[in-house]
């Protein structure tokens, strides 16, 4: 088993699943798409993608041969992703977000206090007026109304 085999097996699995669960959305038209064209859509791109990689994934490496280095943050963010899944709709998004934030910028990447502050602060509510206020895409409020 070849790493980019490994990797066309898992995007094409992905996504299978994201068509699956795209059954319960309106695809509507070309014309007037619905809710579940656009994710149907990626997904059966993903799903070529992933065929190609499992067809010409012979001439890769074995996937013995990487180095895990990096294990740990990569368990980190897979941490805080499920952490932003769990808590996004009762904290809210900025809360939820800056909790994120400090915990990648402060503990994984240990940057200096008033560069976490400024970047969690910064990232967490910009991010928000941007979507929310600007781009008028309702993000959670959360329990607090944050």
């Amino acid at each position: 088993m070849t790493k980019d085999r490994l990797s066309g097996i898992i995007l094409l699995l992905l996504a299978v699943f994201v068509m699956i669960e795209t059954r319960v959305l309106p695809l509507g038209t070309h014309s007037r798409p619905g809710p579940g064209y656009l994710p149907l859509l990626l997904s059966s791109f993903l799903a070529i993608l992933g065929v190609i990689l499992i067809v010409w994934g012979r001439l890769a490496s074995s996937w013995r041969s990487v180095k895990w280095s990096e294990g740990l943050h990569a368990l980190a963010i897979l941490a805080g992703s499920v952490f932003t899944t769990l808590t996004l709709e009762t904290l809210g998004y900025r809360l939820t977000m800056l909790i994120l934030m400090v915990f990648l910028f402060g503990v994984m990447e240990r940057l200096k206090w008033w560069m976490v502050f400024s970047l969690s602060v910064g990232l967490s509510f910009g991010s928000f007026w941007l979507f929310d206020t600007m781009l008028k895409v309702i993000l959670p409020r959360g329990g607090l109304g944050f």
